[in-house]
């Protein structure tokens, strides 16, 4: 019997709709949820200059770090229910822009030396505000960027009103801090700090620098205060690192 060579078209379109099934349900409800977006995916994405798996969330961009301290914020500390009047965010992430800015009002201000989608350009070695000018100060994975650390360390501190709290997050990713100013080549910083434009590693000894610059640090540990569960449902993997709350010492 002759059979026609010719494609069903209601076959093609039902090929075509369950392709498109398989690819979107990689990311449909089920093992992980985002406490940012309050989304929730089969899986989070790749992400990073070395791929991390399960680190992205595919819905807000959230990524292992940021959902590590948006935990944190929103059960262990007071900003939610009693936000503070001023707060400095640098290199703003935008996921946790679009949290904070509504939250404190007009008294939030994000800063950056770059770019230019910020409130303010500001160099953290030289902050333009006077003493005591915010009760929160979020700073994650720049310090590792900027040459003279301690400066900015110096500044943070004396910006910080006297019950307020810095978040001050760096990659620890060495037994102790590396550092080298006269490394300028990019092809050698990224051999030596693992990225072009950083300018050192940093070690567990990033906790008594800043305690050496006035602060007095709490480190906090993901299992500090989420079960194994949530750990593993929200994707706060080891990639998350430590949190570093700040505060000033008695005496400052």
């Amino acid at each position: 019997m002759f059979r026609s060579k010719r494609k069903n078209p209601m076959i093609e379109k039902i090929k075509r709709m369950l392709g498109a099934f398989q690819k979107s349900s990689k990311y449909e409800a089920g093992e992980r949820h985002c406490p940012l977006c309050d989304k929730s995916s089969k899986t989070f994405s790749e992400y990073g200059v070395v791929p991390r798996k399960d680190a992205r969330c595919p819905h807000c961009g959230s990524l292992e770090r940021h959902r590590l301290v948006w935990l944190y914020l929103s059960r262990k500390s007071k900003l939610l229910t009693k936000p503070p009047r001023r707060a400095l965010h640098i290199a703003p992430e935008g996921i946790l822009e679009r949290k904070f800015r509504p939250l404190i009002g007009k008294g939030y201000i994000t800063a950056d030396l770059l770019v230019s989608n910020v409130d303010v350009k500001m160099d953290i070695t030289d902050i333009q505000y006077p003493d005591e000018s915010f009760g929160f100060i979020y700073c994650s994975h720049v310090l590792e960027h900027v040459p003279d650390d301690r400066k900015a360390m110096r500044e943070f501190h004396r910006v910080l009103t006297r019950h307020g709290i810095a978040i001050l997050l760096v990659p620890i990713t060495a037994k102790e801090t590396v550092e080298d100013p006269s490394v300028e080549d990019p092809k050698e910083r990224l051999r030596l700090f693992g990225q072009e434009d950083h300018v050192r590693r940093y070690g567990p000894d990033y906790l008594s620098r800043l305690e050496e610059e006035g602060f007095v640090v709490k480190k906090i540990k993901r299992n500090d205060f989420l079960t194994p569960r949530e750990i593993g449902e929200m994707g706060i993997t080891a990639a998350a690192g430590e949190l570093y709350i700040c505060k000033k010492g008695p005496k400052s």
